[in-house]
């Protein structure tokens, strides 16, 4: 008989070993890039935020050859001393090395001044207990505590993402580690690895996004208290538990859920948590110094004008940098914003992300005098890289260039944001 009439349906030869049987089909070796993806998701994770912490630290080392010496440093500090002491990380050495003052220190007018109450304990303290435990100095230990709070936080990241939104995850594959890469790549990220909270603060946020997802309530609570002392962002997460209570209630009452009284109580106790952790810190300062103000006269003291009052600071601050054209510019950014929010990627990312991206910017334009900082605070609006990344789902050429471009546009800010922000003019200058 023929090989093309022999018994295999695609007319080939069988090669038959010493005992007569078929031998099983040469496999070609699995070439590299195959290797790397089998990798486990979280070595891919830290291999992202490792080379986007690398590129980072080699532009904070090249800015620091032009930095002339300043309030914190000397000119041309090493890399540690530059991520550790300057701006808001003297702030907190402060705090971590003397603790808060007794009385809030005023001017010949009465007029509180700036004084480390404005800034949250907990970050500090923690550097405080690892420097007491290791002997290590500020300028070691701060930085290192950033940088593995924010490698943790990337990993959570990812994990929030990929359990909070099956959706945008279906529709663009690889979504999870593709929002990692954005929130790396931001053009403010280099915080993530300088003696500034906003590791901590991503990590709690994230976490407590997380526990949320996954219905744990009461651990969700412990991080959201955490969260109220590291930030002051934790009450736009009550908006967020009654987002996920509201969305849990419907589906039940559809059948497609369970909604039984343990999960009302625990919810109930998890906005309570938000809500107390929101004002916690307020008070506290309050109480320890016998001003029940203190912190809001101390955030005054950072204002171009001392007065703290939702959104005001939109009414004047445009107008001072940009002139006339200053409200238009204010409402193309809402615009945009809303644009973001609002795109179907928005939606497909889960009701507890969607939601935490709305309050939160909602809030930090309630609260904040708009300046240099707003940059660095949107980091905090993470779930907005999924969106981000997942604007566009096929056809997959189409997926990676548009990616990519993001990609590359965010390291080229991040490098930017360094050197223009990061070096301090003595002269004069305005804070990251």
């Amino acid at each position: 008989m023929s090989a093309a009439q022999g018994g295999h349906g695609d007319g080939a030869v069988a090669a038959a070993d010493a005992t007569g049987h078929d031998a099983a089909p040469e496999r070609r070796p699995a070439g590299w890039w195959e290797r790397v993806r089998a990798w486990p998701w979280w070595v891919h994770v830290l291999l992202v935020f490792a080379a986007s912490r690398l590129l980072a630290g080699v532009v904070f080392v090249w800015t620091s050859t032009v930095q002339e010496a300043n309030l914190w440093t000397d000119a041309n500090p090493p890399y540690q001393e530059y991520v550790a002491l300057m701006y808001d990380g003297g702030w907190y050495r402060q705090i971590a090395e003397s603790g808060y003052p007794a009385e809030l220190p005023r001017d010949a007018q009465g007029l509180v001044q700036q004084n480390p109450w404005a800034f949250f304990p907990l970050y500090p303290m923690l550097v405080r207990g690892l420097m007491a435990l290791t002997g290590g100095s500020w300028v070691v230990v701060a930085p290192t505590v950033s940088l593995v709070l924010a490698a943790a936080a990337a990993l959570v990241v990812h994990e929030v993402v990929r359990q909070g939104a099956p959706r945008a995850v279906a529709a663009r594959p690889g979504l999870p580690l593709a929002s990692v890469a954005l929130v790396c790549a931001f053009p403010t990220a280099a915080v993530l690895q300088v003696a500034y909270t906003e590791s901590a603060a991503l990590l709690l946020v994230a976490t407590s996004l997380l526990l949320i997802v996954r219905r744990q309530y009461g651990w969700a609570a412990l991080a959201v208290v955490a969260l109220g002392f590291t930030r002051a962002v934790a009450l736009p997460m009550a908006v967020v538990v009654v987002v996920h209570a509201g969305v849990r209630w419907w589906r039940a009452r559809r059948g497609e859920d369970t909604f039984g009284r343990r999960d009302g109580l625990g919810l109930a106790g998890l906005a309570v948590a938000a809500g107390v952790s929101g004002v916690a810190w307020p008070a506290v300062c309050g109480w320890a110094t016998g001003v029940p103000d203190g912190y809001l006269q101390t955030q005054e003291a950072w204002r171009g004008i001392r007065e703290v009052t939702p959104f005001y600071g939109w009414t004047y601050v445009p107008q001072f940098w940009f002139g006339d054209a200053g409200p238009w510019l204010v409402a193309a950014g809402a615009a945009l914003v809303l644009a973001v929010l609002l795109v179907p990627a928005a939606w497909r990312v889960g009701p507890e992300l969607h939601a935490w991206s709305a309050a939160y910017v909602l809030y930090i334009v309630a609260v904040i005098e708009p300046g240099s900082s707003l940059a660095r605070f949107l980091l905090l609006a993470f779930p907005l890289a999924a969106v981000t990344a997942g604007v566009v789902t096929r056809p997959p050429w189409a997926r990676r260039l548009w990616f990519g471009a993001v990609l590359v546009l965010m390291l080229g800010l991040q490098v930017l944001w360094i050197r223009q922000m990061w070096e301090f003019n003595p002269h004069g200058d305005w804070p990251p």
